[in-house]
């Protein structure tokens, strides 16, 4: 890959995000590849360095980075900077992806978004929160001002602290241990991105649902493509059969009745009925 591919994937992926829903509905309009189309592209970058197909590949992948990065919100960071930092790692994982293995890139782009949005949650997390209980809150902010030295309480300060304080002494003491121990560093220094045989704590940063990411993209990958193809054969039918079916199987208000179908159309439940089957067998056809 040339300096140039290089330095346009990360303007592209760097470049701020505004607004976040009209960023996500932005990434949502640029289409999926399909395997074909993906091999295409990859072989071409490979072999030619190509420019726009290193471009096509990041671009649509771009919403699969952003469906990770959600499952990240529970640390409190801006999802904004934590899409940045995965679209860092589906950079790194095109530059290294091998058409030839015979996956999916989203399969193996995932481990690198992933490595990138925990190394972020660890350099921005790294103080491990020390107050989560009202009580240990009330101890935090102001068991320090309320010590009398700097060494370890003795008995009768942690009693006279947890009496001032409304807290147990074993509240007290506790907290005190927390506050004395050091903040470790959880993730190791690596001063090259591309040495791959460096792993530390970090690299096993649990993620959302304690599953793997790919399997849930891969899951939603495969559940957008049925959606389009029942859309498209939902649209080679005729209104009334399209209405029928929508009202029957895809009504979120509930399954609609044959006989009411029926007053509707002024034709008997068992016609609605026949036009039910003959649509579904239509339908069955085309997604087959």
């Amino acid at each position: 890959m040339t300096t140039a591919i290089a330095q346009s994937q990360y303007d592209f992926a760097l470049a701020p995000i505004g607004n976040l829903d009209s960023y996500t509905s932005l990434v949502h309009t640029i289409p999926v590849l399909s395997a074909e189309e993906e091999y295409d592209l990859a072989t071409r970058l490979q072999r030619d360095g190509d420019r726009e197909a290193a471009q096509r590949l990041i671009l649509s992948h771009l919403r699969f980075v952003a469906r990770i990065a959600k499952g990240y919100n529970g640390y409190g960071l801006p999802i904004a900077d934590l899409i940045q930092e995965g679209n860092i790692g589906l950079m790194k994982a095109v530059k290294r992806f091998d058409p030839e293995k015979g996956v999916r890139l989203v399969s193996f782009a995932v481990h690198w978004v992933r490595a990138e949005i925990h190394d972020y949650v660890i350099k921005n997390w790294r103080i491990v929160k020390i107050a989560t209980t009202k009580a240990q809150r009330k101890l935090f902010f102001n068991l320090r001002s309320a010590k009398k030295r700097l060494g370890w309480l003795d008995q009768s300060e942690v009693e006279a602290v947890a009496e001032d304080l409304g807290v147990t002494p074993e509240n007290v003491m506790e907290m005190e241990r927390r506050l004395a121990q050091p903040d470790t560093s959880f993730d190791l220094p690596t001063h090259d991105d591309d040495d791959e045989n460096q792993f530390s704590p970090s690299a096993y940063l649990t993620g959302p649902e304690q599953s793997d990411p790919s399997l849930h993209l891969e899951q939603a990958d495969y559940s957008d493509h049925q959606e389009q193809r029942l859309n498209y054969a939902l649209s080679t039918l005729d209104e009334r059969s399209q209405d029928i079916l929508r009202q029957r199987w895809l009504n979120d208000e509930g399954k609609a009745t044959l006989h009411t179908l029926a007053d509707v159309y002024q034709v008997s439940a068992e016609r609605i009925r026949q036009i039910e089957n003959n649509a579904l067998k239509k339908l069955k056809h085309l997604m087959a």
